[in-house]
């Protein structure tokens, strides 16, 4: 079922379209997490990456709830979007030899991933208030909620840290 499917036929049946989509962008990125902290050279950027692991099953488990709440099995349908910025990601890490720099290039693929869940949960929030469905709402600004704190901590992280030591560089 594709965003502009002929399945979607209700606004109920586009919020479930769209947890569908969330869910398997956390999946995927669940499959990706393990490479990230393999190529991040900073310690302190593996320990959050690592952290970051919990943190998407828990938000995994949270989508299941929502599901359930909708009597729907949970359901992952194809997005494009996460598949494309882990694709990207993969290429970018590839290209790049120095560990700096691929440090400062893995913080912002990894901020490309947080912002897109960011505008997907806050779309999600807003149609279940829509729908009457502050249960779902509720469950959903929990994630929304450490999707911002990780990316603050990855601009604090980078912004320290990071992207001065990729500065010093040089050809």
């Amino acid at each position: 079922m594709g965003l502009f499917s002929s399945d979607i036929k209700t606004f109920d049946d586009l919020f479930i379209h769209q947890l569908q989509d969330v869910y398997y962008a956390e999946h995927q990125i669940l499959k990706a997490l393990p490479k990230l902290i393999a190529k991040a050279t900073s310690p302190d950027l593996k320990q959050a990456f690592e952290a970051h692991v919990a943190e998407t099953e828990t938000q995994v488990a949270r989508l299941e709830q929502v599901f359930a709440l909708h009597d729907e099995k949970p359901k992952a349908v194809t997005c494009p979007a996460i598949d494309g910025i882990i694709k990207e990601t993969n290429e970018v890490a590839g290209e790049i030899a120095d560990k700096a720099v691929l440090d400062a290039a893995l913080i912002a693929a990894a901020q490309a991933v947080e912002h897109y869940e960011i505008t997907r949960y806050g779309t999600l929030i807003s149609w279940a208030r829509q729908l009457g469905r502050e249960d779902s709402a509720a469950i959903l600004k929990l994630t929304l909620d450490e999707e911002y704190a990780t990316d603050d901590k990855l601009t604090a992280m980078a912004e320290s840290r990071i992207n001065p030591k990729a500065e010093q560089v040089t050809a």
